[in-house]
């Protein structure tokens, strides 16, 4: 979610899972007192390789400064062939492709599909049924945000398996092909994948004209001083868009709906407040922050509050550490619904802040909105646990018990 995942959470970065991916099931979980032992012991270190940042104002060094921490393909390899639009780019050329793209997903411009991204949730809801239980990730988080994405490019339903699978085949691919990552079966299988999105774009872009009302055409039609968007770049875009705009909004929904199965009070508060929702989303954003670190590959030797920095080296800023750090945030530890400034990083600071952060915010809003008027109280599965992944903080199953069948629209 961050463009700094994700968001759509377009502009979104995948750094961290490789770094983070040894964490143990309790701290993927429950991250917190591992950012406050990290920034309070070691604040920014070395391991394996990388140089890691914890507190804000390290974190704001490295984040807001690209001509030094480069945002560019060496910071993240998904396989793709080409720098992913705008994430890859770095100034000066990061902004010439923001002034395209930035008024296709302004506030005013998202806010038109709020009644359609409300349609999709109460789909999602109404074919619960009258279950009682439910697994909430693949009921409802994995595929609410893929619908809406199918719905801005003009898509069908039926392509929703194939989305899915395109969108694991990069993200995930060690849990496709049942390898560790870094085995030849599971780059290969990446790669192909890689191939598969440039290929389906390529043969999409061949149909769609600049004159219709979805974004794919909106990208055709993108003009500011004369310059247009080239079909390489166009599939750069969507590249991105697809392996962020599915993936980070199911994470935080998993995030959000995991924290208030578990406190009732705040929850309460959602069901009670529903105009306070924005709010809410914030502060949900900040404490659980889905995505938990961003990459940057320096681009000369520099250092960071002392510990040297070589060129080359990925800086990798951990973002859900910077979100609870106590000279940003008074009473950092503490969830509150009531947090009136609110400079969260979740999707990211600087030039490459999240594209798609306003579509992601529409999405987690309307979910929240839309969930709690029929479905006020819930709870996890006796017995169960939520195992998230690190990195990005999704979850595979979430087997959730439902109080009574959801109300009626």
């Amino acid at each position: 979610m961050a463009d700094d995942a994700h968001d759509t959470e377009t502009d979104g970065e995948y750094g961290g899972a490789g770094a983070l991916g040894a964490m143990d099931a309790e701290t993927a979980r429950h991250p917190q007192p591992m950012y406050r032992a990290l920034r309070e012991g070691s604040p920014v270190f070395e391991a394996g390789g990388h140089v890691i940042v914890t507190r804000r104002r390290d974190v704001d060094q490295v984040l807001r400064h690209p001509e030094v921490f480069s945002s560019g393909m060496s910071a993240v390899d998904l396989q793709n062939v080409r720098p992913l639009i705008p994430l890859q780019i770095d100034p000066p050329r990061h902004r010439d492709f923001r002034r395209l793209l930035d008024p296709l997903l302004a506030p005013q411009k998202m806010n038109r599909h709020a009644d359609d991204i409300a349609g999709i949730v109460n789909d999602r809801i109404d074919d619960f049924g009258d279950a009682t239980e439910i697994d909430f990730v693949t009921q409802f988080s994995a595929s609410f945000p893929s619908e809406v994405f199918l719905a801005l490019f003009g898509l069908p339903y039926d392509e929703l398996p194939r989305f899915h699978q395109l969108k694991d085949g990069i993200i995930r691919p060690d849990r496709v092909v049942g390898k560790p990552l870094g085995h030849p079966d599971v780059t290969a299988h990446q790669k192909a994948t890689a191939q598969g999105i440039y290929d389906y774009f390529d043969t999409l872009l061949a149909t769609r004209r600049p004159t219709g009302d979805d974004l794919l055409s909106a990208f055709l039609a993108a003009e500011v001083d004369g310059e247009r968007l080239t079909q390489e770049d166009i599939l750069d875009i969507c590249f991105l868009f697809l392996i962020a705009g599915l993936d980070t909004v199911s994470a935080s929904l998993d995030c959000f709906f995991g924290f208030l199965a578990e406190h009732p009070e705040h929850r309460r508060r959602v069901v009670d407040e529903p105009g306070d929702i924005p709010r809410y989303v914030e502060e949900l954003l900040r404490w659980e922050t889905p995505v938990m670190a961003v990459a940057r590959v320096a681009l000369s030797d520099t250092e960071i509050d002392g510990c040297p920095v070589h060129a080359g080296q990925q800086v990798m800023s951990l973002i859900g550490a910077a979100n609870t750090d106590d000279d940003e945030f008074p009473d950092a530890d503490d969830v509150d619904f009531d947090r009136d400034v609110n400079r969260h990083l979740a999707f990211g600071g600087g030039v490459h802040r999240c594209l798609g952060s306003h579509l992601a915010r529409l999405e987690l809003r309307t979910a929240l909105r839309e969930w709690h008027r029929r479905i006020p109280e819930y709870a996890v599965a006796d017995g169960a646990e939520l195992d998230y992944t690190p990195g990005v903080r999704s979850l595979e199953t979430f087997p959730m018990v439902l109080a009574a069948p959801a109300s009626p629209r």
